[in-house]
């Protein structure tokens, strides 16, 4: 069974030691994850489960599937569990349609994403709301500025809709000044940071993670597991794909993120690792990321029972300081993906 924490130090919010990752969830063919995407009637056993296991934290965002996830993560959980008895997170600003205004972080957009999030969800209101990218980091929409977008997000809170605010991938010093730009004007501010970060991604070691863990808050990265790299689901490169996600459209948008010369060689470190200890690679690159510092709440994908499992079970594993300088010897420093266009 999965502990309850608190999300971060500035607020009251408990949550699951892992949130559940829906993305593929939703409608099969539909949106840019179409082709491993699970329906309703297949995911139902796998909220079951996560349930059942103490994970009540869920994560969405009105993009995947447009807008298909939400519907089944809301329709799935509303049959299974009382409002008060789960946690919902969903995320907007990238585009749902081809108008002007139809992503972004406009006040316009605001506004009705998260009226549009609420109708999908079949649900008065979202325990979190998080921004997916800064309002400058949105590709194609024009530089709102951050004033706009933080009173408009206080708005839907003051109006009961939402409950907490949290951010997305962005640099630390944007958050930074968004943080504080609300604090001056008395505007929520936000409560957590969903940010990349994994063991052949640690960029975020640098800047944004030192800045969370010294001002409260919650970080919960998104991809711990690399899209598969850190389970073995590509053996030596990208070539190696095994399973339908890694063979199929969505092996462009891993092969975007991870750049670094050593990241097969870390995968296999993994393997190595987990091999000696009689767990399995994802259990083991969970288990690292879950031992740094600030870590709440990793958001994580699964299409399987087995894969719930073997997560949940990382919770209870405790890597030995060898094993963890071994895993992190190889990495070297990488681009930051912000900087060459989209995280």
């Amino acid at each position: 069974m999965l502990k309850t924490i608190p999300l971060g130090r500035n607020c009251g919010l408990q949550v699951s030691q892992l949130c559940l990752g829906t993305m593929n969830f939703g409608q099969p063919g539909r949106g840019h994850q179409g082709d491993w995407t699970i329906g309703l009637d297949d995911a139902r056993p796998l909220f079951k489960a996560a349930i059942d296991r103490g994970l009540f934290y869920f994560d969405c965002a009105d993009q995947y599937g447009l807008g298909a996830s939400e519907k089944v993560v809301g329709a799935l959980l509303r049959e299974l569990l009382p409002r008060d008895q789960f946690v919902l997170a969903t995320k907007i600003a990238m585009p749902m349609g081809k108008g002007a205004n139809q992503g972004g972080l406009s006040r316009k957009h605001v506004i009705e994403a998260v009226n549009a999030s609420l109708e999908r969800l079949g649900v008065d209101y979202v325990d979190q709301l998080v921004i997916h990218r800064h309002p400058h980091g949105v590709p194609g929409y024009s530089d709102v500025p951050i004033e706009e977008t933080l009173s408009a997000l206080d708005e839907v809170v003051r109006a009961g809709k939402v409950l907490y605010l949290g951010g997305s991938s962005m640099f630390a010093w944007q958050f930074a000044e968004m943080q504080l730009t609300a604090k001056m004007n008395g505007w929520t501010q936000f409560v957590s940071m969903q940010n990349h970060y994994n063991l052949v991604y640690r960029e975020e070691e640098r800047e944004m993670n030192p800045y969370c863990i010294k001002t409260g808050v919650a970080l919960m990265p998104w991809s711990p597991l690399a899209r598969g790299i850190l389970t073995g689901s590509y053996r030596g490169g990208f070539d190696g794909g095994s399973t339908a996600r890694s063979q199929g459209r969505d092996r462009v948008r891993t092969e975007g993120l991870y750049r670094g010369e050593a990241v097969f060689s870390i995968a296999d470190r993994v393997i190595e690792v987990a091999a000696r200890h009689g767990k399995s690679p994802a259990q083991i690159a969970l288990a690292w990321l879950l031992g740094k510092p600030g870590i709440t709440a990793p958001v994580v994908g699964v299409s399987k029972l087995a894969q719930l499992d073997e997560l949940v079970a990382a919770t209870q594993i405790t890597l030995e300081p060898q094993d963890v300088a071994y895993l992190e010897a190889l990495y070297r420093p990488v681009e930051n993906l912000l900087s060459i266009g989209h995280s």
